[in-house]
């Protein structure tokens, strides 16, 4: 619960107060008098402490009243300090110091009972071990810089208070601007979750700011987030995050492929889609991504390169064009009349080089052919200086065309230093320069793919739930018996080839009156059958049969033999894995040896929709073998579309499924059957 008391006190008492500007006390004591806070300020220390705008206290007890405390003294002392504050009271508390559940059981134990005492006061904490907070109201951090507030501008989460540092340094750079901002730290009652819900139940259209930076070390709450955040998406904001920490594989040994494949990057990957959220993976990136946020919206793919510098043009087109984005060339004869208002040697095919003797008017008549071209949905101007002019007029009619162009137009101002003057003048009228060419290339590609979200209300298809729920119910822990497995697919609508389980040789005699020849057959019982020579392929009669029956039993750990009629066609695959309390990650892609040979899967978090699965098969890089190319005949994609979104609801129905493998599902242009399934139980 987000206090009004934190968002805007009346009163704020800093606990552990200094003159000192060069300890945390003194400089958030500093910032909130210069950032003209206009109630009481209780500068709360044993020493005495004389700054004009402060009253000076040495105990707490001597304040009547107080809203918002910020406490910078050692973690000990801090549980008394709290307990003072909301006896006077205190509804939000700001806690710098560090010496808590990051520091072992001692400051765990600490941590718990602190939060405890203020949940029980219906207070809200910010902390421990984090850097504050900004808004309009104060500034209550113990850093800088202290970036002007704009109403409109980013809000920043950041679990680091050091990298919120680091982001809005090189984000001012650029000429973004900044609204509210929250240094997390701990997190040990109010999480990014908690803040997403109060940003989401006080939206308003007109004055609260679209633009939601991240930086995440722990996501405590995956659904809370998820409805906070798709909420706000859906109000039309524009979030971008980082999510690190996930370099580590999960805490446990994988027995099937798609627990290998799994990973805790895989899992944030797929909820930050399922919000579409931007994944970010540096501070660069975030900040080039929030500078396409804060511009006008691409409505397409298709990119102009406007420049006079060919290395960046074309560092650009390859950034843009290997994310999903398309550099159109232009047509000669539309070009002609442009091509003439040029300087000779120039070029207007896209990109559009108009040379290092290009003008602040050939620029603009650039700009307006873009403008009015169909084939061009934005337009990236890339212009710096060799130092030898000054090029203020040129950025004086980037700036008007920005104003007053109908699409969207990004600017590469990469001179730093032989253009800074004209920079900073430029950013100074409230524009956002893009310094790296490449960064802004990759953004763009991220951001257009983020806008294509329907957030469609999940329809879970048809299945016999009961069914489901009564076989899950029965069944012990662990992988669960292949006719079990055949049970919950059939249950679920997922066609599986015909086949028969043999533990004894004289039953081979059997198999031609219940299944056709050739026939596949596999060892029962060990896990990753292939790597023990456990799949026999193209056995045409019962001799062969019987050949392959006693090789296979002599494999370590064989319990029996599976045989099934053999199918032609591409191999494919779809698994789940549950993921704590991120639910089922649901993965798709190429099947057979080639899933973690060539790694070509895409991911989502079940429930998925059909246009979340859409999305997840037409992602892969396989997917013009399902497609169709070179004159073969495409596989049929509603029928795995439908396959991938019933694995997504039967792990929704049935939590306790730890584990699903359906690999390889043997696909034509007419049928998706599973050939291999498994399925471990964890309740």
């Amino acid at each position: 619960m987000i206090t009004s008391q934190l968002i805007s006190p009346n009163s704020i008492a800093i606990i552990g107060a200094s003159e000192n500007a060069s300890k945390p006390g003194g400089k958030v004591l500093q910032n909130i008098l210069e950032g003209k806070f206009k109630g009481p300020v209780y500068a709360v220390n044993k020493k005495p402490i004389s700054i004009k705008g402060a009253t000076y206290v040495s105990e707490i007890e001597q304040i009547k009243q107080v809203d918002l405390a910020i406490i910078s003294i050692p973690a000990n002392q801090c549980l008394d300090a709290i307990k003072k504050l909301i006896q006077i009271g205190a509804k939000a508390f700001i806690i710098y110091s560090a010496g808590f559940s990051e520091a072992g059981e001692e400051g765990i134990a600490i941590e718990k009972e602190i939060i405890d005492v203020i949940n029980k006061a219906n207070a809200t904490l910010i902390g421990p071990n984090c850097i504050g907070v900004i808004n309009d109201v104060y500034k209550g951090v113990f850093t800088t810089p202290i970036p002007q507030y704009d109403k409109l501008g980013c809000e920043l989460i950041s679990s680091s208070g050091a990298t919120a540092v680091f982001i809005m340094e090189s984000a001012l750079g650029t000429g973004l601007k900044f609204s509210n901002i929250y240094s997390i730290g701990n997190a040990s009652q109010t999480g990014v979750e908690e803040i997403l819900e109060y940003m989401d139940q006080t939206f308003d259209p007109q004055n609260s700011p679209k633009v939601k930076l991240l930086y995440l070390e722990h996501i405590k709450n995956p659904f809370k987030f998820i409805k906070h955040a798709t909420s706000l998406r859906k109000k039309g904001c524009r979030i971008a995050a980082i999510k690190s920490g996930f370099s580590e594989a999960g805490g446990r040994a994988a027995s099937s492929h798609t627990g290998a494949l799994a990973t805790s990057d895989i899992v944030i990957r797929a909820l930050f889609r399922k919000c579409g959220i931007v994944y970010c993976s540096s501070r660069d990136e975030l900040i080039a991504v929030a500078g396409v946020f804060q511009n006008k919206e691409v409505e397409g793919k298709n990119i102009a390169i406007i420049t006079h510098a060919g290395g960046s043009a074309v560092m650009l087109t390859d950034a843009l064009t290997s994310n999903g984005m398309n550099v159109p060339p232009f047509d000669s004869k539309d070009t002609k009349d442009l091509l003439a208002k040029l300087n000779p040697g120039s070029s207007v095919s896209n990109p559009i080089d108009f040379l290092a003797t290009g003008t602040a008017e050939q620029l603009g008549e650039i700009i307006d052919f873009c403008d009015d071209y169909k084939a061009v949905d934005g337009m990236v101007v890339v212009f710096g200086s060799p130092g030898l002019f000054n090029v203020k007029d040129v950025y004086e009619v980037l700036d008007t065309k920005i104003k007053t162009c109908k699409k969207p137009i990004f600017p590469v101002l990469p001179s730093l230093i032989n253009a800074e003057k004209e920079i900073k003048h430029f950013l100074s009228k409230g524009r956002v320069n893009f310094p790296d060419e490449v960064n802004l290339g990759k953004a763009l590609a991220h951001v257009y793919q983020s806008t294509d979200m329907s957030f469609d209300k999940v329809v879970l298809p048809e299945m016999d739930i009961p069914a489901i729920r009564s076989i899950v119910n029965a069944a012990s822990n662990g992988f669960v018996q292949q006719e079990t497995c055949r049970e919950l697919l059939d249950a679920a609508g997922i066609e599986m080839v015909k086949q028969q389980e043999f533990s004894d040789s004289k039953h081979i005699a059997t198999i031609k009156g219940k299944m056709n020849f050739p026939i596949v057959m596999k060892v029962i019982g060990p896990v990753h059958k292939t790597e023990v020579g456990g799949v026999l392929l193209n056995i045409h009669d019962e001799n062969q049969a019987m050949e392959a029956f006693n090789q296979l039993m002599k494999i370590p750990d064989a319990k029996g033999v599976l045989i099934q009629e053999m199918l032609r066609g591409e191999e494919l695959y779809c698994g789940a894995v549950k993921q704590g309390d991120f639910g089922h990650v649901v993965l798709c892609g190429l099947g057979g040896i080639f899933l973690e040979l060539l790694n070509d899967t895409s991911s989502g978090l079940a429930p998925l929709s059909k246009q979340e699965v859409t999305d997840m098969v037409e992602s892969l890089k396989g997917y013009a073998l399902i497609e169709g190319y070179r004159n073969r005949k495409g596989l049929n994609k509603e029928k795995y579309i439908d396959i991938v979104m019933r694995i997504g609801a039967l792990v929704h129905i049935a939590p306790e499924i730890a584990e699903l493998d359906l690999n390889p599902i043997m696909a034509n242009e007419s049928q998706m059957t599973v050939v291999d399934v498994r399925i471990k139980i964890e309740k």
